[in-house]
């Protein structure tokens, strides 16, 4: 689970985990898939040898974080909002002791994450220099990939009231819990929510990779369903609440070639949608680019010297 907490003004409670070098200048935000949390770290090695302070917050009812408030639509931009109140209670909390930390941070975002790293971009440019996403996928109007019948489900939920909606669609979510509850060990965890197939085989077979996925699942479910209910709801059910036109950091947009679920096309509309943004395209890579390209990742979100 994640390795502290912080509480925030309106008295939710966040989890955070951090990895890298704690003592670095640079703080770089991580932003977990769906389902996620963020106990996950792409590549441990990669991370130790970047001066970065990487810290992941666990989005609600993900970990450690509390559920989304009762009544309330769970929503991209807030879960950007919560990450923006913790950068800002850094610096403060720094400035108050001595320690002299840059006022902007990198921000990076896989899958799902990929949205939430955008939208604290886009509501708090002051705060987001540089942003990398990795195997996000684009709104399914600009390029269709969520199935139908699936659509139609969220759109339904949409007719709901957030606590209904909530309901049925953590019910509907259920098995994926029970077959990540069922796991011996965190290594036998089924990886099928997270769109990961035969195609990341070797990124899968990397030292420790398996298992550190495996126990992000077990974290993502530790509260139920209710995470990544909240997230599909999100995205699918209401709009995402964020122009990408007021994402004015430099922009790094990776997908893997041989990924099914959020591929070429996908970024593609977000290098043609973002004022500045560079496509990088990986050869023979799924849904599991993250891990291969962590370190690209890191260099581009706390570059040795960031320019503004």
């Amino acid at each position: 689970m994640a390795d502290r907490t912080f509480t925030l003004r309106s008295g939710r409670v966040v989890g955070l985990t951090g990895f890298g070098d704690s003592d670095a200048e640079r703080l770089v935000i991580f932003c977990h898939p769906a389902p996620g949390s963020s106990v996950f770290d792409p590549d441990p090695d990669a991370s130790a040898e970047r001066r970065a302070h990487i810290v992941a917050l666990d989005r609600p009812g993900y970990g450690s974080s509390d559920p989304w408030p009762s009544g309330h639509w769970p929503s991209i931009v807030q879960a950007a909002d919560d990450i923006a109140e913790y950068v800002r209670s850094v610096v403060v909390a720094e400035t108050v002791i001595g320690v002299t930390r840059p006022r902007t941070v990198g921000v990076v975002g896989w899958s799902a994450g990929g949205r939430v790293a955008l939208a604290l971009a886009a509501r708090h440019p002051q705060l987001v220099d540089r942003v990398a996403i990795v195997g996000t996928p684009a709104p399914n109007e600009a390029v269709p990939w969520i199935d139908p019948q699936l659509q139609q489900v969220s759109d339904q939920l949409a007719a709901m009231a957030p606590e209904e909606a909530m309901g049925r669609l953590s019910a509907m979510l259920q098995p994926q819990a029970d077959a990540v509850a069922a796991a011996a060990e965190p290594g036998e965890v089924p990886l099928d929510a997270l769109g990961i197939g035969a195609v990341d085989a070797s990124a899968l077979a990397l030292p420790g990779v398996r298992d550190r996925l495996g126990r992000m699942l077990i974290d993502a479910f530790r509260q139920g369903t209710g995470g990544v209910a909240g997230d599909i709801l999100s995205y699918t059910a209401r709009p995402w609440g964020f122009d990408l036109a007021d994402v004015t950091a430099k922009t790094l947009v990776i997908a893997g070639q041989a990924d099914a679920l959020a591929g070429h096309a996908h970024a593609a509309w977000y290098q043609r949608s973002l004022p500045d943004a560079r496509m990088e395209m990986v050869p023979g890579a799924g849904h599991l680019a993250i891990v291969p390209t962590w370190g690209r990742v890191l260099s581009h979100v706390a570059p040795a010297r960031v320019t503004h």
